[in-house]
């Protein structure tokens, strides 16, 4: 019987065990990991001296980049919460805390990195000082300081007293017993025991990503006025549901409530690109209401960040660690907003009202409503509040002590009981979450339970409703179509110097409703329609070419193809439901002649193609933005042996043909031929780049402004993830 025992849990995701060492080692810890290994058995409940707990991993292995395929990599948090908590490894007097402490394993720069990162979800923000730094007045500072540390148990801890670490060089480590650890390349590793040894790799293949453990049905929901979609009512140990989330609409605008795990996958089933998310509401900064921010700077533009400015600094904190960047930087990819707390904000219609809830980290809770024909409709989410029995026990009347007034449990207690149409309450108990119990007596016309893994008891089911995933609320109906308002502004933004009247010939048209997994055109096919795509995703297949994409909404479908009367080269597929405008050949053809616009469109096409079939600018990006960086290329050309080093000017360029060495003194990094990019570095952080750079053939690029890049978040973060990799092949 073999002494190392490996199983794949999923993609990027490995479990090693060595019972004689008394070693078991989660290799990666993406996105609900833990989820993972609760759904393939290997977490299991024990009883021992009259104490029920939790097996599983007491050691995690890091991915060497904290960026793959688009996703964060490295998750530590809820891993090691598990062990300390759930396990009981830090629990006092419990059976398996025997001293040993959680070992993260991997290199210098990612396990400090992720240190730092479990260091600010532990605490978020953890001086009189930060919070000071965020408005708030020193005497609030003192007491929210003096909540936290009652959480905390009396202190703020480093992570290195919680965690043990193994950093991993070029030479084997031991992690314990024996057992050792070699790393061949990135992200490969072997594991040695006796005379054994195993290897794992944690590199994803192209287009694989990290998988969530639920499967989800599609839904084809209308835009409204202003209404509700429930889009998670699970917690970060629910393996069936997503976690607690809400998705806001107002006005046909789509806005997040959280951004959990797996959220490009949620959004995906209930037919919402992210090109299409106005902003997001953020509560806090967990891991549960936080993965999916990797998904939010996979937009085209800034998407509106709304919270409160001490949550926002909680939150970019922990981010900061987490991507290893300058805070500032973070700030490049969203348009902030700050949120007063305690008072209403007005968005253009949209009245928001945050509160501050106790709980570890800095987080508010939101009240959102909107005037209508009955007068004001209103939404409470309320994620991660806390149990009224359980603040009550952290009243302190010694201002020096850890712990709450009186005054601040009575607030707390009255805002949480305020009446509003429809309340989402966290109701999982426990010492940092909210009871259900608390609000038998709130006056709220519906109360919705959440944020639990556990099916709702009798008691809880007199208290309040279930939301499944999908289920939407409408709070005022939209007697507006909002498709054909989508519609106008996507081609006003294609055709800014058309008319009105001829953009309506165009708006005259049919809307339809292309099923999920529905071709709406088949590869050598010709169509008599183009659609102009106003919610959803598209699937573009190309096999010849090994070319594939998601198109997002505001992308035409078989333009081109349908100009010159020629078989379309693509096949388009539903990815999800999808409303598109059905626009007639013969119409399109009409309109594209009298407005003059035929060679700009050929134009832009052709450059547009090749955007679409390199990685970096491919799916994700809509056609409006492809356009900004098609209009702006301009062509270089160089012979073999031309250094190119030096020669970027804040600019990246791209392979059209031919190919560049990229190497150091010491090693060859990467040949890049058609498609592959350079000039990252000085686009990012303005230095100059780390690598020799030199055509080795004829080579011809497309150089395109650092400038226009940097307000597209996509590729911003597409060039993180490029740079990651680089800088960790030349070491």
């Amino acid at each position: 019987m073999p002494k190392i025992e490996k199983i794949e849990i999923s993609a990027g995701l490995y479990w090693i065990t060595i019972e004689d060492a008394k070693l078991k080692i989660l290799c990666g810890c993406p996105e609900d990991s833990v989820k993972h290994m609760m759904k393939r058995g290997l977490t299991m409940t024990k009883e021992e001296a009259g104490v029920a707990f939790e097996t599983g991993p007491n050691a995690i292995l890091l991915s060497d980049i904290s960026i793959q395929n688009g996703k964060f990599a490295n998750l530590a948090e809820f891993p090691v919460l598990q062990m300390l908590y759930r396990q009981g490894m830090i629990l006092p007097n419990h059976p398996n805390n025997n001293g040993s402490k959680p070992i993260l394993i991997g290199t210098a720069e990612q396990v400090d990195t992720q240190m730092e990162y479990i260091y600010r979800g532990n605490y978020g923000l953890v001086s009189e000082e930060e919070i000071i730094e965020t408005g708030t007045s020193p005497e609030q500072a003192h007491e929210m300081m003096r909540l936290k540390l009652k959480f905390a148990f009396g202190a703020i801890r480093n992570s290195d007293e919680l965690l043990d670490k193994r950093v991993v060089g070029s030479t084997p480590v031991e992690i314990q017993n024996g057992v050792s650890i070699h790393r061949l390349q990135m992200n490969v590793y072997e594991f040695h025991y006796e005379n054994e040894a195993v290897q794992v790799n944690l590199n994803l293949p192209p287009n694989t990503t990290y998988s969530p453990t639920y499967r989800l049905h599609f839904h084809n929901i209308e835009r409204e006025y202003f209404g509700i979609i429930h889009s998670g009512e699970g917690n970060g140990w629910d393996i069936h549901r997503p976690c607690m989330s809400s998705i806001l609409m107002f006005q046909g605008k789509i806005y997040l409530i959280d951004a959990g795990p797996n959220l490009l996958n949620n959004l995906t089933v209930l037919g919402i690109s992210v090109n299409e998310v106005e902003g997001i509401f953020h509560t806090h900064g967990h891991d549960d209401h936080f993965a999916g921010m990797t998904t939010l700077v996979q937009a085209d533009h800034r998407i509106k960040y709304y919270t409160t400015a001490l949550v926002r600094h909680s939150v970019f904190k922990k981010l900061s660690a987490l991507m290893s960047v300058d805070e500032k930087q973070l700030y490049d990819y969203f348009e902030i907003h700050d949120l007063a707390s305690d008072t209403w904000n007005d968005l253009a219609g949209l009245e928001v009202y945050p509160m501050f809830s106790p709980h570890p980290v800095e987080n508010s809770i939101f009240i959102f409503r909107s005037f209508g024909e009955k007068g004001y409709r209103s939404y409470a989410h309320f994620a991660d509040i806390v149990g009224m029995d359980t603040l009550k026990g952290m009243i302190e009347d010694d201002p020096a002590k850890p712990g709450i007034t009186p005054a601040f449990f009575d607030d707390v207690q009255s805002q949480y009981l305020q009446r509003v149409d429809i309340k989402k309450i966290d109701a999982g108990g426990g010492l940092i979450h909210g009871e259900a119990e608390d609000f038998r007596e709130d006056e709220s016309q519906q109360i919705m339970l959440s944020h639990t893994e556990m099916d709702l008891t009798e008691s809880q089911k007199m208290i309040g409703s279930g939301a499944p995933f999908g289920m939407v609320d409408v709070l005022i109906p939209g007697e507006k179509n909002y498709y054909r308002q989508y519609a106008f502004t996507y081609l006003q933004s294609y055709f800014p110097d058309v008319p009105r009247h001829r953009l309506e010939m165009l708006l005259n048209n049919p809307i339809v409703t292309f099923n999920p997994e529905r071709i709406l055109i088949r590869s050598g096919e010709e169509h008599q329609e183009i659609y102009l795509m106003l919610t959803g995703s598209v699937e573009q297949i190309q096999t010849q070419l090994k070319m594939y994409n998601i198109l997002s909404a505001g992308s035409l479908i078989g333009e081109m193809s349908g100009l010159i009367g020629m078989p379309s080269i693509e096949t388009y597929r539903a990815l999800n439901f999808v409303q598109a405008m059905k626009l007639p050949v013969s119409m399109y053809i009409e309109f594209v002649k009298k407005a003059g616009v035929y060679e700009e469109i050929e134009e832009l096409q052709s450059r547009r193609e090749f955007l679409q079939a390199s990685h970096i600018f491919g799916g994700g990006l809509s056609y409006l933005a492809q356009n900004r960086i098609a209009n702006v290329m301009e062509e270089i050309s160089y012979s073999p042996g031309d250094i190119i080093s030096g020669q970027f000017h804040s600019a990246i360029l791209l392979v059209i043909k031919g190919s560049i060495e990229l190497h150091t003194d010491e090693k060859h990094i990467e040949t890049l031929t058609t498609g592959g990019c350079i000039g990252e570095e000085e686009v990012l952080f303005n230095t100059p780049s780390h690598f020799h750079i030199k055509a080795t053939e004829d080579t011809d690029v497309y150089q395109i402004p650092g400038n226009l890049l940097l307000d597209i978040p996509i590729v911003r973060w597409r060039l993180l993830e490029i740079f990651e990799k680089r800088l960790q092949a030349a070491t």
